[in-house]
């Protein structure tokens, strides 16, 4: 059992080390002469999002702990990017992969898992997701990865090419190389607590501004201080927003909080995709739109330096919901103000 824990370890150590590391995008953004703007694309990773990093770091971090062997199942409560990427690790060291979703998930994503291996069990509606993955781990004698528990635990934030370490990195021959502010959302809350920390770690002033979509806890459990907070109810905006604050989410290293309405959040995905060709998904509509509120203040109290937010993951996987007028109209509402918006800030 060592022995194949040990080469498991290693052909995740090596698919790591094939990859390169993701693109620091320059947005050239008019209006704001003395404020750059970069955007970190994850969607570069070999399943096309933020989350290849968060599994990558689970499965390092359930196999170190020796909570997987070679005959251990992998469940995952997740309908998004997260099960893609545990699917395709999965895949990778030899072990069934099960991801626990609502019925209501599209077919895209669905397949998109399955082409990597991996299985779809499904429930009835988003809030069983937890309960089933853990029911199913029992019935199957595997692991539940359970994201939200683990997210700020399993990845080294003091360094070991985490998503700061490269963003920082990545900005030493910036104008700016220290940026004033990075703007991100939070899904579990792993990435805010690893980014926050390791701007502590490295005694920088940037500060962590965290934006949260419509009907998520993050925002009002900060707030109002609460960790136990829960709304009851889903995000409309896929990959983040929670309906209760979850145990990845660490507010000790949060300097601010911004909630976006979900329209704003499908403007600004358009607005990126029109202006500068880049097709991402929702969650990035959602790090824009905050990352221009900060700008915002920043220019009114005149305030010179960078701002870097992330972009979560391709847009391609959205095109028949959230870059379709029609589904967007039904499902998210009319984008027709915050996009006004949009071109008046922007000049």
């Amino acid at each position: 059992m060592r022995e194949w824990n040990k080469q498991a370890v290693k052909r995740i150590q090596a698919d790591f080390q094939r990859s390169a590391d993701t693109h620091l995008l320059k947005l050239d953004i008019p209006g704001y002469a003395d404020i750059d703007f970069y955007l970190k694309d994850e969607s570069r990773h070999p399943t096309g999002s933020l989350k290849h990093r968060l599994a990558r770091s689970l499965f390092l971090y359930a196999l170190c702990n020796g909570r997987i062997t070679e005959k251990t199942p992998v469940i995952e409560a997740s309908s998004g990017s997260t099960a893609v990427s545990e699917a395709y690790f999965a895949r990778l060291i030899g072990v069934e992969f099960y991801a626990v979703m609502p019925r209501s998930t599209s077919q895209q994503k669905i397949s998109l898992i399955e082409r990597f291996g991996g299985k779809c069990h499904l429930v009835d509606c988003a809030t069983a997701m937890h309960d089933a993955a853990q029911q199913l781990a029992t019935a199957k004698s595997g692991v539940f990865m359970d994201q939200f528990k683990y997210a700020e635990r399993a990845t080294d934030w003091r360094g070991n090419n985490n998503i700061a370490e490269s963003i920082f990195s990545q900005m030493q021959a910036e104008p700016h190389p220290i940026p004033y502010a990075v703007v991100m959302s939070a899904g579990t809350g792993g990435t805010s607590a690893t980014i926050g920390r390791y701007i502590r770690y490295q005694g920088y002033d940037t500060q962590l501004w965290v934006v949260d979509p419509e009907n998520s806890a993050f925002y009002p459990g900060f707030m109002n201080g609460d960790p136990d907070y829960a709304t009851g109810v889903s995000s409309r905006i896929e990959g983040i927003g929670r309906p209760n604050v979850e145990a990845s989410f660490v507010p000790g290293v949060i300097d601010d909080m911004l909630q976006v309405p979900d329209v704003a959040s499908v403007a600004a995905m358009r607005w990126l995709h029109d202006y500068t060709g880049h097709m991402a998904g929702p969650s990035t509509g959602t790090n824009l739109w905050g990352l221009l509120m900060v700008a915002d203040q920043m220019r009114q109290h005149g305030h010179r330096g960078s701002l870097v937010t992330l972009m979560c993951d391709a847009g391609e996987r959205y095109i028949d919901t959230y870059y379709d007028d029609h589904w967007v109209a039904e499902n998210i509402g009319d984008i027709a103000t915050p996009s006004k918006q949009l071109r008046e800030w922007l000049v």
